[in-house]
């Protein structure tokens, strides 16, 4: 296995429109979503321990989940586990992660990716991954894994690579925003746009480079802790500096605006879990297409539904039709999958009831 191989692993998000399973106290990523018998945080290091080394896989996350973190990974060590004292959003904590991997190993190649996606076939991802960090390591890049499109989704971002490219790795001509479905569907049309699905890969040269060009402010800030990361005092210079900095995410830091990006059409099927609807999508289904996680159910004339509870209660449906049913504790949610963006909202009313 490559020594040179790293990966962060990004596990600080709340992922609200799980609610009710998922909370600010035990977000999505820690959860068995899929009924597996393994969290997503589980099975994204499981799926990257096959190429890169145990002992260079950091967990990125806020402090709060420092022991959820511990629990269920217990190979990683302390020190692989990074503290986010406050949310300043995807760039800060890269190039934190960045400057504490420049140290150990200036010759690092390393691959971020969020801790709560699927993948069903690994060893295409593995065959992916190898061909990026070998891109990575030829040529001073910044690399994101694309996703061929296979309907016009609304609800992804998407990357225009240049149509003329006739090598596996397209250079990203822009970066695009969630389009409206007529956009989408000329983005299907046009064959040269793939999803977002924000997995970068690079060398640790090449990223600190595109800090240093693009967020020199938020470089200079962080290289003040140089002599302090690996060390025991790392914690407190973090604890110290790190709200300090702008909130951005590492699209708008770097990948949009640097001229250095590429992007590889991914050879495997993906799904950033993002909503219900896309769990119902990979999950089981019977014969009326509905899936159900955890809990024993009757179902008369229903169909298209998710059903979800932690408790084994029996669950009686009749006439439900493309709906969200999930019984979490002290909270029951009954909601209409079409509406399911809307979930966040409601997530921040309830919270407010709460308090």
């Amino acid at each position: 296995m490559n020594k040179n191989y790293y990966a962060v692993l990004m596990a600080g998000g709340v992922g609200s429109r799980f609610w009710p399973v998922s909370t600010t106290e035990f977000p999505k990523q820690f959860h068995d979503m899929l009924g597996a018998g393994q969290t997503l945080i589980q099975k994204t290091y499981e799926r990257l321990s096959q190429i890169v080394p145990e002992e260079n896989i950091l967990i990125l996350t806020n402090e709060r989940y420092k022991d959820i973190v511990a629990d269920q990974l217990p190979k990683v060590s302390e020190k692989n586990i990074l503290l986010e004292p406050a949310m300043r959003n995807t760039a800060p904590c890269i190039l934190y992660a960045s400057l504490k991997i420049r140290k150990e190993n200036p010759d690092a190649l390393m691959i971020v990716a969020p801790s709560d996606h699927w993948i069903e076939d690994e060893d295409a991802f593995g065959k992916d991954l190898e061909q990026c960090f070998a891109f990575a390591e030829m040529h001073d890049s910044l690399i994101t894994l694309g996703i061929r499109p296979t309907f016009p989704n609304t609800g992804y971002g998407y990357i225009e690579f240049d149509k003329s490219d006739s090598d596996d790795m397209k250079r990203v001509k822009q970066f695009r925003e969630k389009p409206d479905y007529e956009t989408a569907k000329a983005f299907l049309e046009s064959g040269n746009f793939v999803w977002n699905a924000g997995i970068f890969i690079w060398s640790v040269s090449s990223v600190l480079e595109a800090f240093e060009k693009f967020q020199p402010a938020m470089k200079a800030l962080f290289e003040t802790g140089n002599s302090y990361y690996n060390t025991p005092e790392e914690q407190k210079f973090i604890d110290e500096n790190y709200a300090k900095a702008e909130g951005i995410s590492i699209d708008y830091a770097l990948m949009e605006p640097a001229r250095n990006v590429f992007v590889l059409p991914a050879s495997f099927d993906w799904n950033d879990l993002g909503t219900w609807g896309s769990l119902h999508d990979k999950l089981p289904k019977d014969d009326s297409n509905n899936a159900v996680v955890n809990a024993k159910v009757i179902l008369e004339n229903a169909t298209n539904n998710i059903i979800r509870s932690d408790a084994k209660k029996l669950i009686v449906i009749d006439g439900l039709d493309d709906y969200i049913i999930v019984d979490r504790n002290d909270i029951l949610l009954i909601f209409p999958k079409h509406k399911e963006q809307e979930i966040k909202r409601i997530t921040g009313l309830a919270n407010s009831m709460d308090n």
